[in-house]
């Protein structure tokens, strides 16, 4: 006898196989788990678990009803095994029904296999499996039922995929659509450098300011902030005498800003254009690069490291690439020589920091891209491709996505190449055709790593250099600018401003910007109007001096009008010029002696009294005395009986009183 028991917690089924047998019937121990190893002992002190039924449970019922909960935790699932296989027999039965009529010999064949065949006679049900010709009918009912729900949730994915793909195709138009609105390109302003080439051009991480550097050995500052519509830098400096500037950037403080030239020494200036610090020059005639503490060769790039603001890389003619300390430029920290396929010298045309700051890359004349981990020393190359461009034209930019795994390199072999640092064997993207003739050209990302912005020079037969935005994702032409009747050298996309500054080879800074997605920059001085300074000297014709003519037909000279307003300056009535402060009295003024009550009617009784100094006091006192005569009031009535005769002294009769002896 084979029989088979399947138990599931309290749940449990005997399975039989013979028909003609009886069920033996279970006994009242319940069965836990999934059953044991060899013979079961005989369980002992079990207690048979009592079913709280829902009607039961009043209690819980009225705590539900008051606080509005419906369960306390996850309700245990219950299942009723005798109904689902009566649930599954019945599905299986309609299933029979609406089999078609053309195969019944199949389907019965089937049918026998299932009912009749033991789970021993394996191979007959597989020789009848291999003469139905479809998809075979499973066996066991709940395998079917779960089949049945799997075709119809797969019908129903088939029509939710269906409409993903819309959705998706939309959304790729959608994302097509407003990636050509990312670029921030509405409005347009030109600020103007000089005359010759801009090959560098650096804007703060704050986006206050924007530093340029041209052929011309110039270096322009322009501050936003305080510009106006006339657009013109606050300073210009020669920073590197007669050198070209070939690279410029801010560090991330922005307090500095690093100049590299054509020289062999690079120089580090403050916001203002102050230089606070030099590198040292190396010894050219010795052989060994290492053994010298800088470059001997002239400058080709450099950079800043994105998160230690002291450090800063440069390469160089002499084929090394070195990495300094902002505070001790007397000395290189580390070197770099960089070697081509055969093990010489080859020079390193640019160099850059990726964006975590752990590889330093650099782009060699020879056509290979050598990176180097910064975490270790720089001795061996941990990724290299000697073929990334052709051979003898200088890579100009090296340039890390934001992201990080992404690459962008731009070469004066007319190419534009992008590359996933994950396979670094291919470019998985290349735009040919694209002139450069400066060895500055650039390219970059986007902020959003969406888009890659190149410049393109001015071929013969064209008449506008042109910016180019491509896709990184499908690597189409987004969008092209036809900027102006020159070449485009430098391109800068200000993550923080959106906005995007391009140095053009007339020396014109072109801003583009968009009043709604960009934010100050550009946007502060194009409000701001211009005040003409008046002008004071204008003189309408010009005049014709004769010394010797007559009197009748002599012309006065001409005065500025500059000259005659000073003069009239120091004129105190047509200056209308105030009284001048006094230390003391005078004249019956008081000065200004504070603001207490005494100060206050001094100056009041001195003003309202004035009393001549110059005059005679006995003088001043015989003049009221024809007054007193007629109208006496103080003396006349005081002495009128004792003294009625009024006695007054002449001036001739000599004093009576001794004089005083010192």
């Amino acid at each position: 006898m084979n029989s088979k028991k399947i138990t599931f917690g309290n749940i449990s089924k005997n399975l039989q196989t013979n028909k003609s047998e009886p069920i033996p019937q279970t006994s009242n121990e319940p069965s836990t788990g999934f059953g044991t190893f060899g013979k079961k002992p005989d369980e002992k002190r079990v207690t048979e678990m009592l079913v709280i039924r829902p009607e039961d449970e009043e209690e819980s019922q009225n705590l539900e009803k008051i606080m509005g909960i419906t369960s306390f935790g996850k309700k245990a699932k219950s299942f009723d095994v005798e109904e689902m296989l009566a649930t599954i027999t019945k599905k299986m039965h309609s299933n029979k029904a609406m089999m078609p009529e053309a195969e019944p010999r199949l389907i019965t064949h089937t049918n026998i296999n299932k009912d009749e065949k033991s789970d021993n006679d394996e191979p007959e049900q597989e020789k009848g499996d291999d003469d139905f010709i479809g998809p075979s009918i499973l066996s066991t009912p709940n395998i079917q039922s779960k089949n049945d729900n799997v075709a119809r949730s797969k019908s129903f994915n088939d029509t939710d995929d269906d409409d993903d793909d819309n959705n998706d195709n939309e959304e790729s138009d959608n994302e097509d659509i407003s990636l050509a609105d990312k670029i921030p390109c509405s409005h347009e302003v030109s600020m103007t450098h000089g005359l010759k080439a801009i090959t560098a051009i650096a804007a703060d991480p704050s986006g206050a300011r924007l530093a340029s550097g041209s052929v011309d050995y110039d270096v322009s500052f322009w501050d936003f902030a305080g510009m106006d519509t006339s657009l013109k830098s606050f300073r210009t400096l020669q920073p590197c005498e007669n050198h070209p500037i070939k690279c410029l950037q801010y560090s991330i403080t922005g307090d500095v800003i690093l100049v590299v030239s054509g020289a062999a020494q690079a120089k580090v200036l403050d916001r203002d254009g102050f230089e606070k610090c030099e590198t040292v020059k190396g010894d050219q005639y010795i052989t060994d690069m290492a053994r010298t503490k800088g470059h001997t060769a002239g400058l080709n790039s450099g950079c800043w490291h994105p998160f230690t603001k002291e450090e800063y890389m440069t390469c160089s003619q002499d084929s090394t690439c070195r990495i300094w300390i902002l505070y001790r430029p007397r000395g290189h920290k580390y070197i770099i020589k960089c070697r081509a396929k055969n093990g010489v010298k080859t020079i390193p045309t640019t160099c850059s920091y990726n964006k975590e700051g752990n590889v330093v890359a650099c782009g060699c004349i020879d056509g290979s891209i050598q990176m180097w981990d910064h975490r270790k020393s720089f001795v061996n190359p941990s990724l290299i491709l000697r073929t990334a461009h052709a051979e003898g034209n200088e890579i100009s930019s090296l340039s890390f996505s934001y992201l990080g795994h992404k690459l962008a390199t731009r070469s004066c072999d007319d190419t534009l190449k992008l590359w996933d640092l994950r396979s670094f064997r291919s470019p998985i993207f290349q735009a040919t055709n694209l002139f450069s003739r400066y060895d500055t050209t650039d390219c970059m990302f986007s902020p959003d790593d969406s888009i890659v912005v190149t410049g393109e020079s001015l071929s013969k037969g064209q008449e506008a250099g042109r910016v180019l935005f491509y896709d990184t994702n499908t690597f189409d032409l987004v969008k092209q600018i036809s900027v102006t009747n020159s070449h485009v050298i430098k391109t800068l996309w200000h993550p923080k401003l959106n906005q995007i500054f391009l140095g053009c080879g007339n020396g014109i800074v072109k801003a583009y910007y968009d009043p709604k997605k960009s934010m100050r920059g550009a946007k502060l001085c194009v409000v701001k109007t211009h005040l003409k300074q008046k002008h004071i000297e204008i003189m309408s014709t010009q005049q014709i001096i004769t010394p010797h003519a007559l009197p009748l037909f002599r012309q006065d000279r001409p005065k500025s009008i500059r000259k005659q307003m000073e003069k009239d300056r120091l004129d105190p009535v047509k200056s209308r010029r105030p009284d001048l402060p006094i230390t003391s009295g005078q004249g019956g003024r008081v000065a200004s002696s504070g603001g207490t009550l005494s100060s206050y009617v001094i100056r009041n009784l001195g003003l309202s009294k004035r009393i001549e100094d110059d005059q005679d006091p006995r003088q001043a006192i015989l003049k009221y005395a024809k007054e007193a005569e007629q109208n006496p009031y103080w003396i006349t009535p005081a002495y009128k009986k004792t003294q009625p005769k009024t006695i007054f002294e002449h001036e001739g009769e000599p004093s009576n009183k001794k004089p005083k002896t010192q």
